[in-house]
């Protein structure tokens, strides 16, 4: 990663009729950087993403993406953009090979067969080159889609939920890949609600209903949440969930496997609490590091709809 900034925004908002969906973002990416975007559903993560890529104009603003600003020249962000949107958006009825092929001509490449020659051979897709499309898993048209998106040589990636409804392997595969991008100096942004996959992204943002809450390595979103969690085992536990959650200075208690794990931000408060409730039982009681699950809870439990009726 260079610290040369692909993307550098602030005060973007937009609106969809009487709703602002989006609140003064404010955000920076340096090249080569795969940013997660992680929040509720219709927090304005997709928004977000798509005013930084020239998707979408805000309604005001400022800032640059890939040397334009954001508010005039999203035509010239657009033509170095490559977008995966969750749902596969491809034709069923075209092999892979044609498929690619009918890509690179609405794109106008003079070189278009070495373009999909060459894509389908860094994406593993050679071998399937006349397979049918729509007879795909999950996981081969997600590397299908991908493809399509790499073959212009886009600086920038916005990826949409792309491993919904894959296996973990592909899932594991397509982070291998985006990985191998990011090393060539693509830059990568990317909305998940795994938090595996927000753990392999070198930055992340939380979006809560338009608002920008938190930012930073998966670590920093961590730390800035300040919670201290316990975990708590022992004969029973399953059916004590909610009793934990009762006691003063819980703020969460979330199932483990066997264990739950029971979290707050006043640490003294919390240790005194689930000390006296484990006395006399048959539980055991130890100080574990917050995960970057419990700080997106945390981070959801704050936030609050704007728009729920």
């Amino acid at each position: 990663m260079s610290g040369t900034l692909v993307i550098d925004v602030a005060g973007l908002n937009k609106h969809f009729g009487d709703k602002h969906v989006v609140r003064d973002l404010a955000l920076q990416v340096r090249e080569g950087e795969i940013l997660g975007f992680l929040g509720p559903n219709g927090s304005g993560k997709t928004t977000s993403i798509r005013m930084l890529c020239g998707l979408l104009t805000p309604d005001s603003g400022r800032g640059s993406c890939l040397g334009f600003d954001v508010l005039k020249e999203s035509a010239s962000i657009k033509r170095q953009v490559g977008y995966m949107t969750q749902k596969f958006s491809l034709w069923d009825d075209l092999t892979i090979r044609e498929n690619l092929d009918f890509v690179a001509r609405m794109f106008g490449m003079r070189k278009r067969r070495e373009a999909v020659a060459q894509a389908l051979e860094e994406l593993g897709l050679a071998g399937r080159r006349d397979q049918l499309a729509g007879t795909l898993s999950g996981g081969w048209k997600q590397r299908l889609a991908l493809a399509s998106c790499l073959l212009h040589e886009p600086r920038l990636l916005l990826l949409d939920e792309p491993t919904a409804g894959v296996d973990p392997k592909a899932r594991r595969d397509f982070w291998e890949e985006i990985h191998r991008l990011s090393a060539k100096g693509i830059t990568v942004l990317v909305s998940t609600h795994y938090m595996d996959e927000a753990e392999r992204c070198h930055q992340l943002a939380y979006i809560a209903y338009g608002v920008l809450l938190a930012s930073g390595t998966a670590a920093d979103v961590v730390a800035s949440q300040k919670l201290q969690t316990c975990e708590i085992s022992g004969a029973g536990i399953q059916g004590l969930a909610e009793a934990l959650r009762q006691l003063p200075g819980v703020d969460q208690v979330a199932s483990f496997g066997n264990t739950l794990h029971v979290s707050g931000t006043d640490g003294q408060r919390l240790q005194s609490s689930l000390q006296a409730f484990i006395a006399g039982r048959s539980l055991s009681m130890t100080a574990v590091a917050p995960s970057l699950e419990d700080a997106f809870i945390r981070l959801m439990q704050a936030s609050q709809d704007q728009f729920r009726g």
